[in-house]
């Protein structure tokens, strides 16, 4: 049993609102997971630079070292930003693969949380209000996002194993659930290239979808594909740079709820998570039909649903 919450925002307006809005949708999910928890934000893009939130069990010691490594190997600084374990570094988006070679060198000094041009991600074991405290997340402005607080049935309770799970640029992926499949599929995809970082179930699907869309599919045309090749329980929300997902397995066991505004689209594990949102008495709520994926992009003029 674990929660998952999504916002993805119409309204420009709310965007300075994301992050609270976020942290007390995912607070009230707590006794759904208190092992682990984690939210992905993305905010504002910089032209040219990408993010890489990085995370250290010696943050103090660690990023200061990391900060001048990667000093030395740009010719300038990063700008690195602390939050506690984790750290954020603006780097050239043509320098992003020596930076990742640079942090498989430190051989584990230093974890990647996420990389994106717009997206972060943050999580470390501990209760939601402690995790979302903790890096601030209140404070945080954007245009979506969606967070996880687990339960853990399968995998030891660390910062890795928590979700949400990054394994493409701007990728994420909740879940609520369990996947019977996850060992074959882990193999094919290391032969497409794709890297792991746990043992986690959830991390493969984030890696199925990676794959999916590295092979020009859409978010959509990726979650609908998940369908056939997919099996077990699941819950998935998902984020890309643009756009935000939902996908329930074909028996939807697992529990679910949405509701949109002309201002906002919403995801809760229950409905009590979206009872804070602004003019949620009315909205348009419904529970995601099994086997049918739904999704929205801020390029597009209207929200999409796929049947399988």
């Amino acid at each position: 049993m674990c929660g998952i919450v999504g916002l993805f925002l119409k309204d420009r307006s709310l965007e300075k609102d994301l992050g609270q809005l976020l942290s007390d949708m995912l607070v009230t999910m707590t006794d759904r997971g208190p092992d682990s928890a984690g939210i992905a934000i993305y905010g504002q893009e910089i032209a040219g630079r990408t993010k890489v939130t990085i995370q250290s069990d010696t943050p103090d010691v660690t990023f200061s070292d990391f900060e001048q490594r990667v000093g030395a190997l740009l010719g300038k600084s990063s700008g690195l930003r602390i939050k506690g374990s984790h750290a954020v570094a603006d780097v050239p988006n043509e320098r992003v693969g020596d930076v990742r070679k640079m942090i498989d060198d430190l051989e584990g000094a230093v974890r990647v949380m996420s990389v994106g041009e717009t997206m972060e991600i943050y999580k470390e074991v501990g209760l939601p209000k402690d995790v979302v405290s903790r890096f601030e997340i209140p404070a945080m402005s954007g245009t979506h996002g969606i967070g996880h607080t687990r339960m853990a049935t399968e995998s030891a309770v660390t910062t890795l194993g928590a979700h949400p799970f990054s394994t493409g640029t701007d990728q994420c992926l909740v879940h609520n659930g369990s996947l019977s499949n996850h060992n074959n599929l882990r193999r094919e995809l290391k032969r497409l290239g794709i890297r792991f970082e746990t043992q986690n179930d959830s991390e493969v699907a984030a890696a199925y979808l990676t794959a999916r869309m590295n092979d020009g599919l859409d978010l959509g045309q990726a979650l609908t594909s998940a369908l056939r090749d997919l099996d077990g329980f699941f819950t998935f929300v998902v984020g890309t740079k643009t756009g935000f997902g939902v996908l329930r397995d074909p028996i939807a066991c697992k529990p679910a709820v949405m509701a949109e505004t002309d201002r906002y689209v919403a995801f809760g594990s229950e409905f009590r998570a979206l009872v804070g949102l602004p003019d949620i008495e009315n909205a348009k709520v419904w529970e995601p039909e099994p086997a049918s994926v739904y999704f929205w992009n801020r390029e597009a003029s209207a929200s999409q649903t796929l049947a399988a």
